[in-house]
């Protein structure tokens, strides 16, 4: 996509996932900007926009007037304009703008954003200077009936594929032929459409391979090869005649998105390919006794607007009632007692009731054309599959609105149930695999759970219930999954794991907040305890079910070892001999055959939000078992000394690459790469560094080699030495994972450390545990003190940021800010940040403040 995008979005977790979206999709130049004011600065003489992503949070009134003010500035003139109709916005979607091409909520960003946008590109919405292939690829992606006509010689320049399908004419004989000889307008000479390109609908029959198809066909302008052309759309009259084309229409109903409220788009769809004269959806609550229906979408054809009484419509009484009304050619029969048939002249008419899956009706499709239906053979069943599509999309809104998913939220706890989770527990490998992000899964299991109902009863058994998932609630960040799988059995999926031990300190949290007394009533206090399996992804298993499976025996093993703890799974001895022996060959090789790479984690200044830096971390993606673990490969190239070679190729690659990146943006980044304790006793490692930074050009000032507390100054002999050669060097020093270790203040003294690190197993208790809540306060204050500059670890929800915030904390890193990037995701963002900054310059000599903000 060679136009822009500008993504507006006042919260940055939302602006954060439209950019990351788009990013993946390949979409560039991307605009980011937190409301109007600031686009207006960023896009100030830029050419125009291929597409507007705007947040909508407040009421109708003020969508409209966002959408105007939109709409005056020059780039977005004419871009299409996709809305996120965030949460807590005070209106339906029905209500947005007209100027709004389509919408969708934020939880369908990731996996609906690009098609939506795909959608929203039709031929008539080409800028005049698309190139060819621009409505090539509208070609392709519809089933519309499209020629390209050279407006001066009259004849056909392009076809659409469903013209040659259609018509059963080959390409051969589309190209270059006559206009008149494709499409013959009635009572309008075709150079006058040519001419005028209008968008006017225009009677005509359009050449068939045996007759000719009747319908209408609409002109605009657009460019060919170059040059000035006029694309034509046909639509026939006859497309409920076809087979081919209803199963076509179906397709792209069913494919209109996934996500809930897909009525406009879909209403839409039918009246134009069905070539109807009145579609209207409406909405009906079974539960309410008296409850008046309420009209989703009306759409129709001229300049009628059909409003009579609800009691006066009767045909949508007996729909409602939950009788369906089929009447191809006598729809008249019915205007005796509804008015609205009557004002419109339908002579086809189709009423349907939408059913839930216990049958109760949820609203009414009603549907008419002022001819006759045709075959109702194939209308009827394209009319009950949209039904059947809005039925299933009110009955999801439904349950979302009530605060409930049928069949997904345990009614119990409210947790996610077994189908909810299976599917989030998906969602996350999938994300996992495209991030290289490390995850951990919990099986926890009651122990004696049945004693409690056996001896207490059921009741206290469901109390005991809700308490449990209170304390496991609590015992987890806000970006952690806690479900309800069966039973007592539950499940806690934590993201976002660096070590092993991040999961340990979680288990044991959870064994021990369960032991505390748990009151029922008549003054009973029970003792609750726990048994807890854990397993890693990718470490242990690649999928879903084996992770469960793995986590479900080593909650097995923790029942054996006398209950009330946990244990991780592992494989057998000789299981994990033969695995580690093929994981060190393939190592050997890794780095030459291109299976390594690096990804770049952002740092920012804590009162900015700029970026001030960023962390080079190592993934290996095997051939065959796909991403493997830090975790995992590189405690096994430390054992086989394969950490010297690779870390070797690991600094001469970020210096490099930042060093390209300082050449092309002057950003001064700080580049932070971690040193191993087997690297650390090398006695040539400064020279190793000296020559990387003589051969990457690179300032050894912007370069911190991160040292991991738990490292010995007894048992790494060159230590000391080799700290103070690299600070000698320019280079800086950055103390890793602090907390986790035995570090003392002598320690610190010791060690020529610029930064420390605080451990993200603490700042992700922000909130949740007053005792690591201390840790992190007296962990900044202690640096400090020793003038060492403080950055925290894994930050990311907004309470992180307010609590490290008001403690002074120097820099942040976390995915609240920005997850691990590729080089090129990475470039995309530094891009963005250099726009962002000169849009801000551009502000701030305007006399408007524009900070600058890691997309």
């Amino acid at each position: 996509m060679s136009a822009g995008v500008l993504i507006v979005a006042a919260q940055r977790d939302l602006r954060r996932a439209l950019f990351d979206t788009l990013d993946r999709a390949g979409h560039a130049p991307i605009h980011t900007a937190r409301g109007l004011s600031h686009a207006a600065i960023l896009l100030d003489g830029r050419a125009p926009l291929g597409l507007v992503v705007m947040a909508f949070d407040g009421d109708a009134d003020d969508a409209r007037q966002r959408c105007e003010q939109l709409r005056r500035i020059p780039a977005c003139a004419d871009a299409p304009l996709l809305a996120v109709l965030a949460d807590g916005a005070g209106m339906r979607p029905s209500q947005l703008p007209e100027d709004v091409s389509d919408w969708l909520y934020p939880a369908q960003v990731e996996h609906e954003l690009v098609a939506r946008w795909q959608r929203a590109r039709p031929p008539s919405a080409l800028p005049a200077g698309a190139a060819s292939d621009d409505y090539r690829f509208a070609f392709e992606q519809d089933d519309s009936e499209w020629l390209v006509v050279d407006p001066l010689a009259a004849r056909v320049l392009e076809a659409s594929p469903a013209v040659a399908r259609n018509s059963r004419l080959g390409m051969e004989m589309l190209r270059g032929a006559l206009l008149h000889d494709v499409l013959g307008f009635e009572g309008v000479a075709a150079e006058q459409v040519l001419e005028q390109a209008d968008h006017a609908w225009y009677p005509c029959q359009r050449r068939a391979q045996h007759g000719a198809d009747t319908g209408q066909a609409s002109a605009r302008r657009v460019r060919h090869g170059g040059r000035e052309a006029v694309a034509l759309l046909f639509r026939s009259d006859r497309a409920d005649l076809r087979a081919e084309a209803a199963l076509a229409l179906l397709s792209r109903i069913y494919a209109a998105g996934g996500g809930l409220d897909m009525q406009k788009l879909v209403a839409r769809l039918l009246l134009d390919e069905l070539n109807l004269d009145y579609l209207a959806l409406w909405s009906a609550r079974p539960e309410e006794r008296g409850g008046a229906p309420t009209l989703l979408a009306q759409l129709w054809r001229g300049d009628e607007q059909p409003a009579p009484a609800l009691a006066q419509q009767g045909a949508l009484r007996l729909v409602l009632g939950g009788r369906s009304l089929l009447h191809a050619d006598d729809a008249q029969r019915l205007a005796a007692s509804d008015p609205l048939l009557a004002e419109l002249k339908l002579a086809g008419f189709v009423g349907l009731p939408l059913f839930d899956e216990r049958r109760a009706v949820l609203g009414a499709l009603l549907a008419g054309r002022r001819a006759p239906l045709g075959d109702m053979g194939i209308i009827e069943p394209v009319l009950r599959c949209a039904a059947a599509r809005f039925a299933h999309s009110l009955e999801l809104r439904r349950t979302r609105e009530q605060g409930r998913a049928e069949g997904l939220i345990d009614a119990l706890t409210g947790l996610p149930n077994r189908l909810l989770f299976n599917d989030r527990l998906d969602t996350i490998i999938r994300e996992a695999r495209r991030t290289g992000e490390c995850f951990a899964v919990l099986f926890v299991d009651l122990d004696n759970f049945k004693g409690i109902n056996d001896s207490h009863g059921h009741a206290a058994g469901d109390q005991v219930l809700r308490a449990v998932t209170q304390r496991l609630v609590g015992s987890v960040r806000a970006s952690d999954t806690v479900a309800r799988y069966a039973g007592d059995e539950f499940i806690v999926v934590l993201r976002h794991i660096v070590k092993t031990d991040d999961a340990l300190r979680v288990a044991e949290k959870i064994v021990q907040v369960m032991e505390a007394p748990l009151a029922i009533g008549g003054g009973t206090q029970l003792q609750v305890t726990a048994s807890i399996g854990i397993s890693f992804y990718p470490d242990d298993a690649p999928d879903a079910d084996t992770l469960l499976k793995h986590a479900d025996e080593a909650m097995y093993a923790a029942k054996h070892l006398g209950r009330n703890n946990f244990q991780i799974y592992e494989v057998s001895p000789e299981q994990a001999r033969q695995h580690d022996v093929a994981l060190k060959s393939r190592l050997r090789t890794a780095a030459r055959n291109g299976e390594l790479k690096l990804v770049y984690q952002p740092q920012v200044d804590a009162a900015s939000e700029d970026i001030v830096g960023m962390e080079a971390l190592l993934r290996w993606e095997h051939p065959e078992l796909g991403p493997i673990s830090p975790a995992t490969f590189i405690p096994l190239a430390e054992e086989t000394g394969l950490i010297v070679s690779i870390g070797e190729w690991v600094l001469r690659t970020a210096c490099a690459q930042a060093q390209d990146w300082e050449r092309r943006y002057g950003l001064r980044l700080r580049l932070g790469v971690n040193l191993s304790a087997v690297q650390l006793m090398e006695a040539d490692l400064l020279d190793t560094v000296a020559a990387v930074l003589r051969e990457t050009g690179l300032d050894p000032g912007l370069l911190e080699l991160e040292v991991t507390e738990s490292i010995s100054i007894k048992a790494v002999p060159n230590l000391l030495e080799n700290l103070h050669g690299l600070h000698r060097l320019g280079c800086r020093i950055a103390i890793d994972d602090f907390g986790t270790g035995a570090a003392s203040l002598d320690y610190l003294r010791k060690l020529p450390a610029d930064r420390i690190k605080i451990d993200q197993s603490f700042v992700r208790n922000i909130g949740l545990d007053p005792d690591d809540e201390a840790i992190v306060r007296a962990t900044i204050e202690m640096a400090h003190r020793l003038n060492r500059g403080v950055v925290a670890e894994g930050v990311e929800i907004e309470s992180h940021l307010a609590f490290l915030r008001a403690n002074q904390c120097d820099e942040l890193q976390g995915y609240l800010f920005c997850r691990p990037l590729t080089q090129i995701s990475f470039e995309n963002l530094l891009a963005e940040r250099q726009r962002l900054l000169a849009g801000a310059a551009a502000g701030l000599s305007a006399g408007e403040a524009s900070p600058i903000q890691v997309a």
